[in-house]
């Protein structure tokens, strides 16, 4: 195989990967997935060490996304920029705590963006062809190299086995599930987090579900087939008003800009 030069794009023009992640839309689906799973990790108090997260879970959703946008929308070597920084702020918080990151907690992250984002994508457009679900593996299984992320699984399907496995053995609900779900609710307020909880209960896999617990279904479901409607009509911005608080809209302004320049 060919090494990529510097500056060839990180992600091919055409790539799944941009369209996932070229909507803001789909970037808030796959957060409010990740953030049910990430109140139930056996590693998550690292998120409460730094104490970002519990803080501000939603400009902490910001903060990632953009760093999500700057991988994929860039050349190699500003992706490659872009990983040394997580690296580094990863290694100083491992270097203030005295001690390392588990390696499967930096699995099962990249494991959660791998599936949220085909989840989130098929509950607002459709699902993903065999070839698509394997470039979009590959995009990320890049990102976990640059990230120095031990034994990641080399195809596809391995991945899909592999990430059972760290469903089964790396969730539990602790006094930390509880405490973020808390501050879910103060962040978002209360009808934001009744609707979370619903978009969760669609994302989420099935283990995820129970263990939070969350209801079987949502009627939510039939309402977000009239997604492709609300885009044609220009009624976006409602959708993302009703999921983000007022506070937080110029970040999704500010992501979708950056999106748009990163595209052109």
């Amino acid at each position: 195989m060919i090494a990529p030069t510097y500056n060839e794009p990180f992600t091919a023009e055409d790539s799944i990967v941009r369209d996932i992640w070229g909507n803001s839309d789909t970037i808030l689906l796959v957060f409010a997935g990740g953030a049910a799973e990430f109140a139930l990790s056996r590693a998550v108090d690292w998120l409460f060490f730094t104490g970002k997260l519990p803080a501000d879970p939603i400009a902490r959703l910001f903060s990632t996304a953009r760093f999500a946008r700057d991988i994929v929308f860039t050349d190699q070597e500003n992706a490659q920029r872009t990983l040394q920084r997580i690296n580094a702020i990863h290694g100083a918080v491992e270097h203030k705590r005295g001690q390392q990151i588990p390696d499967w907690a930096h699995r099962d992250v990249l494991y959660m963006l791998i599936d949220y984002s085909e989840r989130a994508y098929q509950l607002l457009h459709r699902p993903l062809t065999p070839p698509e679900q394997t470039e979009l593996f590959d995009v990320f299984r890049r990102v976990g190299q640059g990230l120095a992320i031990p034994e990641l699984p080399t195809t596809y399907a391995e991945w899909r086995a592999d990430r059972q496995r760290h469903l089964d053995r790396n969730l539990r609900y602790s006094d930390y599930t509880a405490q973020l779900y808390q501050q879910y609710r103060r962040h978002l307020g209360a009808l934001r987090y009744r609707l979370l909880l619903h978009i969760q209960t669609l994302l989420v896999p099935e283990s995820v579900r129970q263990l939070l617990p969350l209801k079987p279904e949502s009627p939510l479901r039939y309402t977000l087939r009239a997604y492709p409607w609300l885009k044609r009509l220009g009624l976006r911005p409602l959708l993302q008003w009703l999921l983000v608080p007022t506070q937080h809209l110029s970040s999704v302004r500010q992501l979708e800009q950056g999106l748009r320049v990163a595209r052109a």
